[in-house]
């Protein structure tokens, strides 16, 4: 494996860092009290990943087992217990736990201790998950869909539930 071609071409660095500090508001708010926290889209990482700070009320929540077709997905857990589904069973996660699923790997997440718990989520490449976030943060404040708006919004979001 080597590096990829460069994509900046100047002889110097530039001045382009930003800051995203940590009490900034989130993004969405859940119905259960859930805050995602959108560090970085997609969209401004030119695609090549995304990641989201999930902070969880001490409200069972997550979601279950389910894949992805077209992106990885891992979890860094920042503080409390969180429940991970690892394909083949749920396992205890605690801070500084880290969680990989490849393409097309099984998994799920959920806080079921009773107290808050936070955690990175990371997609590679960046897909547009937020508007999958704010499609599952309208239905827990109670957006209903038919069967046939859920299964074309799972379709079109990458997202292949698994009886589990």
């Amino acid at each position: 494996m080597s590096y990829p071609e460069p994509v900046y071409p100047g002889p110097g660095g530039v001045i382009t860092a930003t800051l995203r500090p940590h009490d900034h508001d989130p993004e969405l708010v859940y119905g259960n009290g859930t805050r995602a926290h959108f560090l970085m889209t997609g969209k401004v990482s030119h695609g090549l990943f995304g990641l989201y700070r999930w902070e969880m009320s001490e409200e069972v929540t997550g979601p279950g087992p389910h894949f992805h077709r077209s992106i990885q997905e891992s979890f860094y857990v920042l503080s409390g217990s969180i429940r991970i589904y690892d394909g083949r069973r749920w396992i205890e996660t605690v801070a500084g736990d880290f969680v990989h699923v490849p393409e097309g790997g099984i998994h799920g997440f959920r806080n079921e201790s009773g107290a808050p718990a936070a955690m990175l989520i990371h997609f590679a490449p960046g897909a547009p998950r937020e508007a999958y976030f704010e499609g599952t943060a309208a239905m827990s404040r109670g957006l209903t869909m038919t069967d046939e708006e859920a299964a074309e919004f799972y379709l079109l979001h990458d997202t292949f539930w698994v009886e589990r």
